[in-house]
């Protein structure tokens, strides 16, 4: 366990990295991020920044000495750089969870051995595997790059009429996964922190509405079944439990409909605090970056009760430009992130809404 004054180093320096650091810093404790960008939105409220490849190993290992835990803002840290910092001090969520959901296929394969539903799958490593994979699967259907893609980036929806070789070189003929389509009623997500001791704390189920592919509104408590809801903090329990993971992290899931009854289909699973969760800063009684920190310092959770109905927006690109109006509008709590350029597609902030409970 370690004690205020600790210092906590954050792989990645965009706004997640910021948003934990500040939480951080009400707990007093300090900060140091490691980045490869100059004036990355994390670096303007760390105690300490290093700025570097992430293949720089001299400067890792010095980062990694100076401080007394590890975490990530994204889970695209590459391999030897988790390798290289878990061997100097202790990396919370580790290893096993960043190299479980780096990679797509691997992902639905350990969620899919868990026995809980994903979407039908299969690995990609050329034409013709795709060509015999959209025969069984049929159409349409998604092709995604195994690794490093993001809110829609990677991936190629294959209807009808497409070729099989025109979608491969769509994802640059990368590995790749083809995953049936799932017709699905809303987007959902479960939020959760897992303590070291095995302890979970889940965050009420979110309901989740995306603009070109980029998350846009996140609404609280979600338009679910209670069945439901229990079936998706299940499913998100017996993932933290079989990554022995510590942290935040998130399951993405599909709500489904059968025979007039709801279910749920794992989707995506990010080991990190995650867009979707933004709406606890303010909407619950321990934010999820407070959560993340918490654990990873081996400290007890906090209460994920909610404070009310919550409505959470994305300021993408040029949103952010209304932010006269948003702190002019009663009970709206403005977030930017202190991104200069605000460029189309671009996460430059977000505004949470609640509406208190009578």
């Amino acid at each position: 366990m370690l004690r205020p004054g600790a210092t906590i180093g954050i792989l990645g320096g965009g706004q997640l990295g910021r948003m934990t650091a500040l939480a951080a810093a009400e707990l007093g404790l300090k900060c140091h991020v490691f980045t490869p960008e100059r004036d990355s939105p994390a670096a303007e409220v760390c105690a300490r920044v290093t700025v570097a490849p992430y293949e720089d190993e001299t400067a890792l290992e010095a980062f990694a000495r100076g401080v007394d835990v590890v975490t990530y803002e994204f889970e695209n840290v590459p391999a030897q750089t988790a390798r290289v910092v878990s061997a100097l001090t202790s990396l919370r969520p580790g290893a096993r969870a960043l190299a479980t959901t780096q990679d797509r296929l691997e992902e639905k394969s350990f969620v899919a051995g868990l026995g809980l539903p994903t979407a039908p799958f299969a690995g990609i490593d050329s034409v013709a595997d795709l060509e015999a994979a959209l025969a069984r699967l049929g159409r349409p259907a998604v092709l995604k790059t195994r690794r490093f893609g993001y809110d829609g980036k990677g991936q190629v929806k294959i209807a009808d009429g497409m070729d099989a070789a025109t979608a491969f070189d769509a994802i640059g003929r990368q590995p790749a996964i083809l995953e049936g389509f799932v017709t699905f009623t809303r987007e959902v997500s479960v939020v959760a922190a897992r303590g070291e001791d095995g302890s979970i704390a889940a965050f009420d189920v979110c309901e989740n509405a995306h603009r070109n592919h980029i998350l846009d509104v996140t609404q609280v408590p979600a338009s679910i079944a209670p069945e439901t809801g229990r079936a998706a903090l299940d499913a998100a329990a017996a993932i933290g439990a079989a990554l022995d993971y510590v942290g935040v992290f998130t399951v993405e899931m599909f709500v489904v409909g059968d025979g007039g009854r709801e279910g749920i289909v794992v989707n995506e699973i990010a080991p990190r605090v995650h867009n979707s969760g933004h709406w606890t800063i303010e909407g619950a009684e321990t934010s999820q970056f407070e959560q993340h920190v918490r654990a990873i310092c081996g400290w007890p959770l906090g209460s994920p009760a909610r404070m009310g109905d919550v409505t959470m927006t994305n300021l993408i690109g040029a949103d952010a430009d209304t932010w006269q109006a948003i702190l002019a509008e009663p009970g709206a709590r403005l977030h930017l992130y202190g991104k200069t350029e605000a460029r189309p597609g671009r996460k430059m902030g977000h505004v949470t809404r609640i509406r208190r409970r009578p």
